[in-house]
């Protein structure tokens, strides 16, 4: 069974900066690491690997020191990995980061199945999974919670709902995104350490996957970051002290007179 899952590498929440004049995340000199999501779909594809055979590839879209995540995710015991990377593709938008991404599965091969974290922690769009999908004509699959059964032609799973779950059967090759309760990710290994350490990344540009220029990057990207901003703060503040019971009495008072209550 042959898995390609995609990879994000984001930066560290607590060290988030932003670049004033382009409205973009600024990632040079700034800690890193796999988006948190993007580990539970790592660990799903290689129990299946376990289970059923094949390979497990990882891809992710970046800057070369996303060549790092990819490496993590060697160590982990993934088989191969690819990192697409060039100039052309910076400033990309979810759209524009999916057709990327497509191309450069397009170039991997033959694929059973396609496994993403449900969001990235730095974008929270959740859009890149099915955007991918809709690029490659595959079937999707939101927020799987576990994977029950995997044939040759179809796979059947738990999507997580709001109460519940739905039982969902999908034929294959298809784009699954996983949520957190699919699994408990593993630790690297010494041999998998090892592996990468020594690993030579292979990274493929714009022109090596057969991507157009003016569907890459800015270029490429229908929306637009225009501008960023805090919320300004709303009305006053104030913070009360004395005996709980004096705070709660106080707190109702106050909701009472702006009829919130």
């Amino acid at each position: 069974m042959n898995i390609i899952v995609l990879v994000k590498q984001v930066p560290d929440t607590s060290e988030v900066k932003i670049n004033r004049e382009t409205n973009t995340l600024i990632r040079d000199g700034v800690p890193s690491i796999i988006n948190p999501y993007d580990m539970y779909a790592i660990e799903e594809a290689l129990r299946l690997k376990e289970k059923h055979g094949g390979k497990v590839t990882a891809v992710t879209m970046g800057p070369p020191q996303a060549a790092e995540a990819l490496k993590e995710a060697v160590s982990l015991g993934v088989d191969e990995v690819v990192l697409l990377s060039d100039r052309a593709f910076a400033g990309a938008d979810t759209w524009a980061t999916s057709y990327a991404i497509a191309q450069g599965i397009r170039k991997i091969g033959e694929y059973d199945l396609i496994i993403a974290g449900k969001q990235a922690i730095d974008g929270d769009t959740a859009q890149v999974g099915p955007e991918t999908a809709d690029m490659l004509g595959i079937p999707f699959v939101a927020y799987i919670r576990k994977i029950e059964q995997v044939g040759a032609t179809k796979m059947v799973a738990e999507r997580l709902m709001d109460e519940g779950y739905d039982v969902v059967e999908t034929s294959l090759p298809a784009l699954i995104t996983v949520v957190k309760e699919i699994n408990q990710p593993r630790l690297p290994s010494l041999k998998g350490k090892m592996k990468a350490k020594g690993l030579k990344v292979t990274s493929w540009s714009a022109k090596d996957v057969g991507a157009e220029d003016a569907k890459c990057g800015l270029k490429g990207s229908p929306t637009k970051v225009v501008k960023i901003f805090p919320p300004a703060p709303r009305g006053q503040r104030e913070i009360l002290s004395g005996p709980l019971e004096d705070q709660v009495a106080t707190v109702t008072k106050r909701l009472k007179e702006q009829s919130l209550i």
